[in-house]
């Protein structure tokens, strides 16, 4: 195969991965808290198919990764009084799950059988006091702006809302949530703020990815023709230099 055909192939794979990428985001358009994300690509060098001492290294499309946008998405309104929204960038709540800690933008919660206050999943969620207990004769739970929880006029305890410095550090892990995957500690997000009866909906721009899957599908076919014409080109050399011959 000719080098041309080898870095084309290289593209081809990435544009396959970005493809499933974009898909999902278009699938999770109306997922509560989803953060749209996109292929990182870049350039790696290597061998020829035929190399000579004197000609450089071939450079291959190379798949770096996923990056993902934490920017703001909608808030919406749900006069639910267990549905909290949080107005911020990169901050999230803390959620206690078998395997540790974990963490959410998706705040629609619910009361276990036990009156713990957990994730639709049943992870409780954490707060100053650790897990939130409610008693139901009490009534109906209120949270602040400050995440601040009372219960017949009474505080009970302050949702645990965290940021990273690092973003990146974030790896999802299924559920709508995110683990840290680093030594590094959540500090206090102190400038967030919880809206009550509200959920953020996803950040994703449907007619953007839409857009992008267009592209792909068409830049992937491109590459095709492009391998074809080279393999192509490289019989018909063959063919006439075996006339020749």
């Amino acid at each position: 195969m000719e080098n041309a055909a080898y870095i084309g192939l290289s593209r081809q794979m990435t544009l396959r991965r970005e493809l499933d990428i974009v898909a999902n985001n278009i699938a999770n358009a109306d997922t509560t808290g989803f953060k749209v994300e996109q292929m990182l690509v870049g350039t790696e060098l290597g061998a020829r198919a035929r190399n000579h001492a004197i000609r450089p290294s071939a450079s291959f499309v190379l798949d770096k990764g996923v990056g993902r946008d934490f920017g703001q998405g909608a808030l919406q309104q749900t006069s639910r009084d267990l549905d909290f929204g949080i107005e911020g960038e990169g901050v999230f709540f803390t959620v206690q799950t078998a395997t540790g800690p974990a963490y959410t933008r998706d705040g629609a919660f619910t009361i276990d059988d036990t009156g713990r206050l957990t994730t639709q999943k049943g992870h409780p969620v954490v707060t100053d006091a650790g897990e939130l207990i409610v008693n139901p004769e009490l009534g109906p739970i209120t949270v602040g702006q400050d995440g601040t929880i009372t219960q017949d006029g009474q505080i009970v305890g302050r949702l645990n809302v965290v940021r990273f410095d690092t973003l990146s550090v974030l790896e999802k892990s299924g559920d709508n949530l995110y683990r840290n995957t680093s030594n590094a500690q959540p500090v206090e997000a102190t400038d967030a703020r919880i809206r009550q009866g509200m959920l953020e909906g996803s950040n994703v721009n449907t007619l953007i990815e839409i857009t992008n899957l267009v592209e792909i599908n068409r830049a992937y076919e491109s590459v095709t023709r492009m391998i074809e014409n080279t393999n192509d080109l490289s019989r018909r050399a063959v063919e006439r230099l075996g006339k020749v011959a």
